[in-house]
Parts: structure tokens; C-alpha cells; sequence
């Protein structure tokens, strides 16, 4: 499993409307202004995740990862836990956390090798996307089009496609659609097309939110004899 690859998703980590109806233009605002307002109430967020990654070029690929998630959010500042379990079907228990600091870090558990990934920190804005984000947070670095309602597992979400403003993000992702719980302020389902054949989709189930999270949820279980690499 390519380490960018799981990293992206981890997040892994949310409208400059184009000439869209009035009416367009409505629901939109009135959906970022419901996460405006879930987003001010948000703390906290477990789920368990699936993460499945495919590849149509130059050689079709499907790769699924399963785990759990946990985030926290105070302001301006978060942490991100992911405890994977498997890799499509197999034991790969695995530990990213992405600290409050910016520094992501990745811990495998049946070698007890560590990695600090300083060189991936660029991507932990998108570990912001659909986790306690407002709609005013997304319109800053997002072009956004609200694409209707639609029910996820049972739950009407918001269907929010978006597009970087950046064009460095732009040029590692070309799109980006979320399926948001604006009331929570969380996603249930996230995509992510990379052009070229490559994207991965995010689907988020058992959502809880501003509940407590295990003691272990952002920590390494590191010992005196885990090896460390840089990068």
C-alpha cells in the first residue's frame, strides 16, 4: 500500500458558484449557514471508515482499508486518529495521527516502525473536509455547487461538490465531493477524483459526535525498541 495513498484519504483530514439559478444560490447559502452553525457546536467525532482506493490506468486496481476514526476540533486547531485494522480483508493494523502541531505521523504496528512524515503535512487541511468545518471555512478555499439532497445510510445529507482555489491543491486533486450531514456538521461519504484513473472514495459509518473518545485515540504505542523514519 502506497503510504500518500492512505494518507490522502485519512483524511484524511471541504462555491464560487458560476452563473447558477437564484434558487441554486439559496440552498447553497442556506446549506453552509446550517454547517456555519453545527460547526460553532462541534468538538468531537468518532465513526468507523472505510477506505477504498481505485485505479482504472494503466493497470485497474481496487484497494479497501477499514478502521476507525477520531477526531477532535478546537477552533482553528485539531487532531485526526486513524486505527486501520485491515487492508483488503487482511490484518494491517496501522495508527496515523495527525497532531495539533501540523506533524503527521504513522505507526505499523507489526514491525514497530514509526514514521514522521513532515514532507505529507501539506495535506492536513484536507483532513479538515466534512469533520466540524463551516460553510464560510469551505468557501475560502473552495468553489462550490450544491448538487441537492440525497440519503446516505438512511440519512439526508447535502451533496456539495467542490473544486481547489489553490492551484498547487488543484493540481493533486481535481475534484472533491462530500456528502455532508449540515446539521452535525460531518460527512458520511466523501470522494475524491485525482484525474489520470486514480480516486478514492471515504464512507463513513456509526457516526457519533461530541462524545467521549478512547484515551488512545491520537497516541502512538511506541517502545524503546520501535525504529523511526523520516520524511
Amino acid at each position: 500500500m502506497q503510504l500518500k495513498k492512505f494518507l490522502i484519504f485519512a483524511a484524511l483530514c471541504i462555491l464560487g458558484l458560476s452563473a447558477a439559478s437564484t434558487v441554486a444560490a439559496q440552498d447553497l447559502e442556506s446549506v453552509l449557514s446550517r454547517m456555519d452553525a453545527a460547526s460553532a457546536k462541534f468538538h468531537t467525532t468518532s465513526a468507523d471508515v472505510e477506505f477504498t482506493t481505485e485505479q482504472t490506468h494503466p493497470i485497474p486496481d481496487t484497494d479497501v482499508l477499514k478502521g476507525t476514526e477520531y477526531f477532535r476540533r478546537d477552533g482553528s486547531t485539531f487532531q485526526m486518529g486513524v486505527h486501520i485494522e485491515t487492508d483488503d480483508g487482511q490484518p494491517s493494523p496501522k495508527i496515523v495521527v495527525c497532531c495539533a502541531n501540523g506533524l503527521i505521523r504513522m505507526y505499523e504496528k507489526l514491525t514497530n516502525h514509526l514514521y514522521n512524515l513532515d514532507a505529507l503535512s501539506q495535506y492536513q487541511n484536507w483532513f479538515l473536509l466534512g469533520f466540524g468545518a463551516g460553510g464560510k471555512e469551505l468557501e475560502a478555499k473552495w468553489d462550490i455547487k450544491y448538487d441537492g439532497p440525497e440519503t446516505v445510510d438512511g440519512v439526508k445529507t447535502e451533496k456539495l461538490e467542490l473544486v481547489p482555489k489553490d492551484p498547487k491543491v488543484l493540481d493533486k486533486v481535481h475534484k472533491v465531493i462530500l456528502w455532508m450531514d449540515a446539521d452535525r456538521a460531518v460527512s458520511l461519504k466523501q470522494y475524491f477524483d485525482e484525474g489520470g484513473g486514480q480516486s478514492r472514495t471515504c464512507h463513513y459509518t456509526n457516526i457519533k459526535v461530541n462524545q467521549s473518545l478512547p484515551r488512545d485515540a491520537f497516541t502512538l504505542p511506541t517502545n524503546k525498541d520501535t525504529t523511526v523514519t523520516n520524511k
